[in-house]
């Protein structure tokens, strides 16, 4: 008999990934958390339902959740991840020779203890001295932290749940405050294909904050349609304008380098649309 696991990501359609074996499964304070083994992806990490990350394609969400904004500004020194419990931003994050504290603020700790667990090459820095963990409401630990970060990263799952406020204005407009005056945030934007809306209303949100807005995508086949996508804020800094000789290339990347730094806001013609 074959067991298949199927993510239905709208009425009409979905992905579906055969399964060897189910690793773990429980129902956390904020969510069910489920660890299979697939045998296209490998180990999967769904939350609710819906895919987070998998052995074999999160090295294309996590390096660029995180590259473009580190490779933008200059020094930074001190950067927060919002969500993000599986690890792998943190991971990345490290790379820069120039970091002093990483935080991750991740308010189910379930994830975080099962992602270590079980996806340890994920996962694997977060025992790194210059970490800092945070079980937490990562919307609160924002506003309690004005002015303290270099670089903010919104990690967040789909816009359901516990996740609804890192979609907000209000938040983005803390986020703000949380960086330094020359700071800069990436919030994860969802779908083209399936989340137009709200990408044109996000990027609407941060573009009336933010002196410099932009907006990027990347291919991530277990994600909704394959293409997904992300909205850098900056107070300060334009990715468009930074100087290629100075970009650092990341240790071990597998999707960014720094030649592609620019490349990647020059977008299809239709999901430009999204953002007038």
């Amino acid at each position: 008999m074959e067991l298949w696991y199927t993510e239905k990501q709208t009425e009409n359609y979905g992905i579906t990934a055969k399964i060897e074996k189910t690793l773990h499964t429980e129902q956390s304070e904020f969510q069910r958390i489920d660890l299979i083994e697939t045998n296209q992806w490998g180990k999967m990490l769904v939350l609710d339902g819906m895919v987070m990350t998998t052995d074999k394609d999160e090295f294309v969400y996590h390096e660029m959740i995180t590259h473009l904004a580190m490779n933008t500004h200059p020094n930074p020194k001190r950067v927060l991840v919002v969500g993000g419990g599986d690890g792998g931003a943190i991971r990345e994050i490290l790379k820069y020779p120039s970091i002093e504290t990483a935080v991750l603020a991740e308010i189910d700790g379930r994830v975080i203890e099962v992602s270590k667990e079980y996806l340890p090459e994920i996962a694997g820095k977060l025992e790194d001295p210059r970490v800092d963990v945070q079980v937490v409401d990562g919307i609160k630990y924002i506003h309690d932290n004005k002015n303290s970060f270099d670089v903010i990263l919104v990690d967040s799952t789909e816009p359901v749940g516990p996740a609804v406020g890192l979609f907000a204005r209000d938040f983005y407009q803390g986020i703000y405050e949380a960086l330094k005056e020359d700071g800069i945030m990436v919030a994860q934007s969802e779908s083209p294909w399936f989340n137009s809306e709200l990408i044109t209303r996000v990027f609407k949100d941060i573009a009336s904050i933010y002196p410099v807005t932009r907006y990027y995508t990347a291919s991530i086949p277990t994600y909704p349609s394959g293409l997904w996508s992300w909205t850098m804020g900056s107070k300060k800094y334009d990715p468009l304008e930074v100087d290629e000789a100075k970009l650092i290339e990341p240790e071990n990347t597998k999707y960014y380098h720094k030649g592609m730094h620019k490349t990647v806001f020059t977008l299809p013609k239709f999901v430009g649309e999204l953002l007038k």
